[in-house]
């Protein structure tokens, strides 16, 4: 009698530990649950600001279009100084009246600088033949962040997904969890009875055995059922940011059903497609590379324009405005930017063909998620029966009870079936909504 007081307790621990979480919280609703994911995730924080990243990358690109200024200055004391120094007689000699004069007529020394040298200046040089690379420059730095921003984009859809997944496999959880213990209460029951009948000689321990037996694959697949619940509560909660320790969610409500036609799907996601554009931006970035990379054939030339202050040194001015133009072609590096251009060449061939295989593989995608849509809005029909013939035979069941037509067993059987009607309703819609928001990524809508 003892397997009578046990198996209650267990079933009334866990009955009431399923919900226990229910009483301390507010209900998360599905599309709070996927708001807080896209405020608090951190893998699309960084997402975000990579995209924050790329565009200043664009402005510190265009800022090289402008004249580069660069200001110096600098301070030297001399120990020694430099002389000029001029013999007697460096120049020649001049006769006058008798005599002759020496030129100079003694050594002359000069000093050329001083012991306190001090210089300051600002140039600008404004490039002229690389302003076309410069501008190609910017382009690429564009087609980046256009690229971050495409990329942040599937992130957010990935994620709602993910919470719609975590959302729906824990509603459907709780349902079979319902299920489970319904089972094991109608066992318990059938068991009690099955011992009484013992004590009667009317039955055999087979059948208490069988009985034990299935009581026990309930119970281990309850068990199941909570780790599996412990699991997407843990994963949800890291997604959406919540740090309560329970989370209570909210039932999901009827959802509008519609279908377009695949062919609309198909033209959207031809010009929509996050993937598509991917693609189609990387061939475009590699293409802008091979321009840059001719344009950097041409000579460097450019416009210099500056100002200059000196003390200090005696045979330079002390202030000295100049303008003048610069040339610069490294040899080498017209040489090597031949294998430059040779390998953004390999690279465009590779983007150009990762763009057909992307499309045809969207193609495909729309065309067997437009067909798993369809499939799960059938299902979603069928389920919806179900339930609703388990939820009026639930409905009879308890009116006969209450005229004592039948027996706890009974009801208890078509809770556990009705459990499993909505369980299997939630997961037809759960199907939908995963076939839904796949068409929706796809097409790029």
């Amino acid at each position: 009698m003892k397997t009578k007081l046990i198996f209650p307790i267990l079933t009334l621990c866990t009955v009431a530990l399923a919900p226990a979480y229910a009483q301390q919280a507010q209900p998360l609703t599905l599309e709070q649950a996927v708001e807080m994911a896209l405020q608090n995730n951190h893998l699309l924080n960084v997402r975000k600001l990579q995209v924050a990243e790329k565009e200043a990358k664009v402005a510190e690109d265009a800022i090289k279009r402008y004249p580069v200024a660069s200001v110096s200055s600098s301070y030297q004391y001399n120990a020694n100084l430099g002389q000029l120094v001029i013999e007697q007689g460096s120049f020649g000699a001049l006769p006058l009246g008798g005599t002759t004069i020496a030129l100079p007529n003694e050594e002359k020394t000069f000093p050329l600088g001083k012991h306190h040298n001090f210089n300051a200046g600002v140039t600008l040089y404004q490039p002229i033949t690389q302003l076309g690379k410069i501008k190609t420059g910017i382009e690429v730095a564009k087609t980046d962040a256009e690229l971050a921003r495409h990329e942040q984009s599937r992130a957010s859809l990935q994620i709602r997904q993910a919470i719609e997944k975590l959302y729906y496999g824990l509603l459907i959880t709780q349902k079979q969890q319902e299920e489970a213990n319904a089972k094991i209460k109608l066992a318990q029951m059938r068991l009690y009875d099955v011992e009484s009948a013992l004590l009667s000689g009317k039955t055999i321990d087979v059948n208490k055995a069988g009985l034990q037996a299935n009581i026990a694959d309930e119970e281990q697949n309850l068990l199941k059922l909570r780790i599996q619940t412990e699991d997407y509560t843990a994963d949800l909660k890291q997604l959406t940011g919540i740090e309560t320790d329970s989370v209570t969610l909210a039932p999901v409500p009827n959802m509008a059903m519609g279908t377009g036609t695949l062919d609309s799907y198909l033209s959207n996601a031809a010009t929509s497609n996050n993937d598509i554009k991917i693609a189609s931006l990387t061939e475009i970035k590699t293409q802008k590379a091979i321009r840059a990379a001719e344009q950097g054939n041409l000579p460097d030339i450019g416009l210099v324009a500056g100002y200059s202050y000196q003390t200090g040194n005696l045979l330079f001015p002390n202030n000295n405005p100049f303008v003048g133009a610069q040339f610069k072609w490294n040899i080498q590096d017209l040489v090597a930017n031949k294998q430059v251009i040779r390998q953004r060449h390999f690279l465009s061939q590779q983007a150009r063909e990762n763009l057909l295989n992307t499309q045809n593989q969207v193609k495909n995608d729309v065309s067997k998620t437009h067909r798993k849509l369809t499939q799960a809005t059938a299902l979603i029909a069928v389920a919806e029966k179900a339930v609703k013939y388990r939820t009026e035979e639930l409905k009879v069941q308890s009116d006969k009870q209450a005229s004592g037509l039948n027996l706890e067993a009974d009801i208890l059987n078509t809770r556990s079936l009705l459990a499993k009607a909505e369980a299997d309703l939630l997961a037809a819609q759960l199907n939908y909504r995963l076939a839904q928001s796949d068409l929706q990524r796809l097409a790029g809508e």
